[in-house]
């Protein structure tokens, strides 16, 4: 499976637990916000119901102040009261929700019509009409009697008081069910989002750490083979058998390292046939020029007087161009060899070696170099008496000037040295900057000026090979100023 496949899997099942989570705590919501409903429809029950039970009272106390003072006041207290409790009886009728309540209301509803139908009412207008006349008079007595004196009615107001008490008690059991069933409700939902919730990190830490795992161990298996590769060592290989993406990264690694192997492996034999067929020229041109200096030797030395003035100028140019064909040969085997020599570092004392290296040029005659404070580096010695040489050297070649004066100097940075040769010499225009770097490439004529144009090659060569820098700034009778770095390490 493709490590993107696990990604995906593992995200997609934090996603669905954190879903199921939501949906758990929504669903605990919706019951909480039903029980603050159904306790808001029991407080409007429980408040109606005293709401009744204190106005059955008032029509009790108000029928019994009418029929005992015949005050008015008494009849509308009783009929406001009986009023309000058909009104509570619809309103608690809309409230109920559970069938054994509405039973209970129903009967509650048939003793308090049965109350006043039967009763209480009959009684009121009995004692309305009893001021009418005696028979009228007779009929309050006689039906007061009927109604009161049995005890009937009576036993009718306690059963309506008692069905309302027996209603608010459960009401008051169902509130304290409801309270039960939310807290275990709230207490479940609790656990479980808990339980979620740690599972989808528990999940999200095991992906974490499996993918780290999975793709830091192959990745440094490629970071190792990728070190191995850069410190020469080619014929390395990953063994990889899975089927994702870094199989594939790896399967290409190893193609590339057996591509490089392959190529490292003829570069370096070209190299070597290279530097054999340098050694073999060098040493079978060498042969040659030195028979034909020796020929011309000879002839000068055994027929100088018989040598017009042209033949011994023809001579002389003879000799110069052996000298130049032979320094051509050692400047080309000095640059095939520049890269290729393992030098150790040690304590380079820049001065002294500058010194050394200006003692051992040829025609520094009438020449002032001044040497700076040049500081003590850790360095490869041979390639630095190589930089110095030859950049002196090209200075003072390259200056016709009646008083030729070079400088040497340093410039410290925080991680590298900058190091300074100054001359006052003929000076190269903007456009042979980066000519004058390759190899045999001079800007005058080989005719008229000894150059092998192999010189500052070297130089551009070492720089290059220990990732430094070199540039030039000149113009044509103002002097040249070659700089470089050097690191400090």
């Amino acid at each position: 499976m493709k490590i993107s496949h696990y990604i995906f899997l593992g995200f997609v099942s934090i996603l669905i637990l954190f879903s199921i989570t939501t949906f758990v705590n929504f669903s605990l919501s919706n019951a909480v916000m039903e029980n603050n409903d159904y306790f808001t429809r029991s407080t409007n029950l429980v408040r109606n119901s005293s709401r009744f039970q204190r106005n059955l009272l008032t029509m009790v106390n108000g029928l019994r102040g009418y029929l005992l003072t015949g005050e008015h006041s008494f009849v509308e207290a009783y009929d406001t009261a009986n009023i309000e409790n058909t009104q509570i009886l619809k309103e608690m009728e809309g409230l109920i929700t559970d069938s054994a309540q509405r039973r209970m209301l129903n009967h509650i509803k048939e003793l308090n019509d049965q109350w006043t139908e039967e009763y209480t009412d009959p009684l009121k207008q009995a004692k309305m009409s009893a001021d009418i006349s005696r028979e009228h008079l007779d009929t309050f007595n006689r039906v007061y009697k009927e109604k009161f004196a049995s005890g009937h009615e009576r036993s009718i107001q306690t059963a309506l008081q008692q069905q309302f008490k027996a209603f608010s008690s459960s009401e008051y059991t169902m509130r304290d069910v409801r309270k039960q069933e939310l807290a275990a409700s709230v207490t479940r939902t609790n656990r479980l989002s808990l339980l979620l919730t740690s599972t989808s990190i528990i999940l999200g830490l095991f992906i974490i750490i499996f993918v780290t795992l999975k793709i830091s161990r192959r990745i440094r298996v490629m970071t190792d083979m990728a070190n191995n590769i850069a410190s020469g060592h080619y014929d390395v290989t990953i063994s990889d058998l899975g089927k994702d993406e870094l199989s594939a990264l790896g399967n290409a690694l190893n193609h590339m390292a057996r591509q490089l192997s392959g190529n490292i492996a003829l570069l370096k034999r070209s190299n070597a046939e290279l530097d054999q067929f340098a050694q073999i020229v060098s040493h079978d041109l060498k042969g040659p020029l030195r028979g034909i200096s020796n020929v011309v030797t000879w002839i000068d030395e055994d027929h100088q007087e018989e040598l017009t003035p042209k033949m011994t100028e023809y001579m002389e140019l003879i000799k110069g161009r052996v000298h130049r064909a032979e320094n051509l040969i050692e400047g080309l085997l000095s640059y095939a060899k520049a890269d290729k020599e393992e030098i150790e570092k040690e304590e380079v004392y820049l001065n002294a070696l500058v010194k050394e290296a200006v003692d051992n040029l040829p025609d520094t005659g009438n020449v002032q170099v001044e040497i700076g404070d040049l500081p003590v580096v850790h360095a490869e010695r041979l390639w630095l008496f190589q930089i110095f040489s030859n950049l002196i050297s090209n200075a003072i070649k390259h200056n016709d000037k009646p008083f030729p004066t070079v400088k040497v100097y340093c410039k410290e940075q925080p991680d590298h040295y900058e190091f300074f040769i100054e001359d006052n010499g003929n000076g190269i225009e903007q456009h042979y900057h980066k000519r004058i770097f390759i190899i045999f490439q001079t800007l005058k004529d080989r005719d008229s000026f000894e150059s092998t144009g192999v010189g500052l090659a070297i130089v551009k060569k070492i720089i290059d090979l220990k990732k430094q820098q070199i540039n030039v700034s000149s113009s044509p009778g103002k002097g040249s100023v070659f700089s470089f770095t050097w690191s400090k390490e």
